[in-house]
């Protein structure tokens, strides 16, 4: 077994690791060049980001992650920190012709980003830099279970001027978790150069001011200066526990990418530059300079890695194309299935409790039920406090501040870390706040549409096992970014369910399905109701409602009236005021609205004739708008009118109670909507 040395160098690293290094290294650029030739033989690899000029960094990367112990998220750059993880040239392939047999995504995702997620090389996705907050979470994972490992966030020195990429370093630095950024500096963003990114010529600077976080610079370059650097990065992080950066100072020796034509940007003489400073040629001269290897010996190494290459390239162009017809799996995963309540239902019998204690004490619940359940967000873990609303009320108390904290005023981080340390363990479920109120939920949006399509993009390996509970809705004299609705935006993204209970019962048995489901659940909550007695209910222990499946609260003949939230209330108190008049409504309560229950609406639809649709967002593109679709487009020929949509008007809602009466459905105008249908 070959030592590793404490420090390498030319001179003192072994013989067998100066051979597989370079063997790594001319496979690596031998790909890299090849890669091209398959978009022009329209084989595929239609997006190709080379990497020569950063072997020496990237080589370090991969030697210093140990495979099923650290975890890695790489970058589209990073061809030879893949090969330095453990990849093969046929692996490598695979992924950039996008054949089934890909690891990454069979051939769902972009050519270029490499993974291997049964060793922790985990998959990412085009955002670039969003891949810092899931290291970030997945070193809390490693911190809390007690695993001396390190996370690995791999990225270029650009994505540092995002702003979730400084949320990930901020709490990294906070948390003191052992987290390494290695930074790969080649001085452009595509053909942004540096200066127009930020005022410090080595971007790594900008992060002096942050306690706990070591900052150490290499030649990304010089492989010995780069091995050095990554070593002692890991030893650190595995020693104290805290996150280290390292910045590497590469070029970029060719286009950005293959649709990318550096010559319009960069003059003759920098391209030319760079090409001097051609890593691989200088560790080639090292060695034969400094007498450990003949020129002959390293031929020969060359010629193994041609060799090798061909025959990676002869695998990969046999394996099977993706089936199209499989592109409907992997949206979302099988959720749990309630079994003593498979509908949802029970006996109302005993006592009837608040929306709020119905939220409360499931949470408590599922925290006694499984021991890996965890919750954060802003302002919801102080000493009695709960939240702004106190949802979450004495389960830090309970369960511990390492599974109940704050996190801070940074909706992308909260989102962000959960979907990171969700990839630590099948076992771990993960309830976040995602914003105070929902309209606070937009910063969050990147990291929500990167999660939303981890499943499918994975080709069913992951998904994070996150519920995001959101205090929605108006009706509180909130105003603008406390009153207003989102599901109708949130409702376009595939890969998310999304739940809306109206009363205390349904707030239970949701919560308790998604936080036992895989995937992904946003729950939304109709603030409104926390303490109104007319959303209490009785709730059975242990009671769960199954995803798509809605509620009949109210039997009817003359009209129905599909609703959710808040205005399942003002439904309920139309139709009564209806019923004295003589006319029976029936209303559905969805419940859910990813998935849908159309097999209800459109039984009612077809039985009724005469439809209304009520939500308290917007009708315009409201959900409403697509339930309305379904039903023209399923059972239009049962109608016996139009369909009426009833719910907001096309402004921000405001804070003025006057205003908000004007702007929100109440059920005065839901009655008045009623008899034009019934009019009609």
């Amino acid at each position: 077994m070959t030592t590793v040395p404490k420090v390498f160098s030319v001179k003192t690293t072994p013989k067998e690791i100066l051979e597989k290094w370079y063997h790594l290294m001319t496979l690596g650029r031998a790909l890299d060049e090849k890669a091209p030739n398959y978009l022009k033989q329209a084989i595929g690899w239609s997006y190709h980001a080379p990497y020569a000029g950063h072997d020496g960094i990237q080589l370090a990367i991969g030697q210093t992650f140990e495979k099923e112990v650290d975890h890695i998220f790489l970058y589209y750059r990073d061809m030879l920190t893949a090969l330095s993880c453990g990849l093969t040239a046929e692996e490598i392939i695979l992924n950039g012709i996008s054949k089934a047999t890909d690891l990454t995504s069979g051939g769902r995702h972009m050519s270029n980003h490499f993974a291997k997620i049964a060793w922790n090389i985990h998959n990412v996705s085009s955002l670039t830099g969003n891949h810092t907050l899931h290291a970030v979470g997945v070193a809390r994972a490693i911190k809390y279970y007690g695993e001396k490992a390190v996370a690995i966030s791999v990225q270029g020195e650009s994505s540092l001027s995002e702003g979730y990429v400084y949320e990930a370093i901020n709490g990294a630095s906070k948390e003191k978790l052992p987290v390494i950024f290695a930074i790969q500096d080649n001085g452009y963003g595509i053909s942004v150069p540096k200066k127009d990114q930020t005022a410090n010529r080595k971007v790594a600077n900008n992060f002096t001011g942050f306690k706990n976080l070591r900052i150490i610079h290499c030649n990304g370059k010089d492989v010995f200066d780069s091995m050095n650097a990554m070593f002692e990065a890991k030893r650190h992080a595995l020693d104290t526990g805290m996150p280290v950066m390292v910045q590497a100072n590469c070029v970029r020796m060719h286009s950005h990418s293959n649709s990318d034509r550096h010559e319009l940007y960069r003059s003759e003489d920098e391209r030319g530059y760079v090409l001097d400073y051609d890593p691989l040629f200088k560790f080639k001269r090292m060695l034969v300079r400094y007498e450990r290897f003949t020129a002959e010996e390293l031929e020969l190494i060359e010629n193994r890695a041609k060799n090798e290459l061909k025959e990676a390239h002869k695998q990969a162009l046999k394996a099977p194309d993706p089936d199209p017809s499989t592109y409907l799996d992997f949206v979302l995963p099988e959720p749990h299935i309630p079994v003593k309540y498979p509908d949802g239902t029970h006996q109302e019998t005993g006592e009837k409790k608040k929306l709020i204690t119905a939220l409360n004490e499931t949470l408590k619940a599922e925290f006694r039920h499984n021991p890996d359940t965890f919750i954060w967000g802003q302002d919801m873990a102080n000493k009695d406090k709960g939240g702004i609303f106190n949802v979450s009320k004495g389960l830090q108390k309970e369960f511990g501040i390492k599974r109940v904290f704050n996190a801070p005023i940074a909706e992308d981080f909260i989102v962000g870390t959960a979907n990171g340390m969700s990839r630590y363990d099948e076992k771990i479920r993960i309830v976040i706040e995602g914003a105070e109120f929902a309209d606070y939920f937009w910063p969050a949006m990147e990291q929500y549409v990167d999660s939303s399509h981890d499943y499918w993009r994975s080709n069913g390996q992951f998904t994070p096992n996150v519920t995001i509970r959101l205090a929605s809705g108006g009706y509180i004299g909130g105003g603008i970014y406390h009153s207003q609705n989102i599901e109708g935006a949130l409702t376009s993204i595939p890969g998310v369910r999304i739940v809306y209970p109206s009363f205390a019962d349904d707030a239970a048995g949701l919560l308790r399905t998604a936080m036992r489901s895989r995937g992904l659940t946003m729950f939304m909550e109709p603030k409104a109701l926390y303490n109104d007695p007319k959303a209490a209910t009785v709730i059975p222990d242990d009671f769960e409602v199954p995803f798509g499946k809605a509620r009949i609260r109210r039997d009817g003949e003359d009209l129905v009236m599909i609703t959710y939230g808040n205005t399942t209330h003002m439904c309920l108190e139309a139709s009564e005021k209806l019923s004295k008049e003589g006319v029976s409504v029936e209303v559905i309560d969805l419940r859910s609205l990813i998935p849908l229950d159309k097999e209800t609406i459109l039984n009612s639809v077809k039985r009724i004739g005469k439809v209304m649709v009520v939500h308290e967002d917007k009708v315009h593109s409201g959900f409403g708008s697509e339930i309305t679709s379904v039903i023209m487009e399923e059972a239009f020929e049962y109608l016996d009118g139009p369909v009426k949509r009833v719910g907001s008007s096309f402004t921000p809602v405001g804070f003025h109670r006057s205003f908000e009466r004007m702007i929100l459905p109440n059920t005065e105008k839901i009655y008045n909507a009623a008899k034009e249908v019934l009019a009609y």
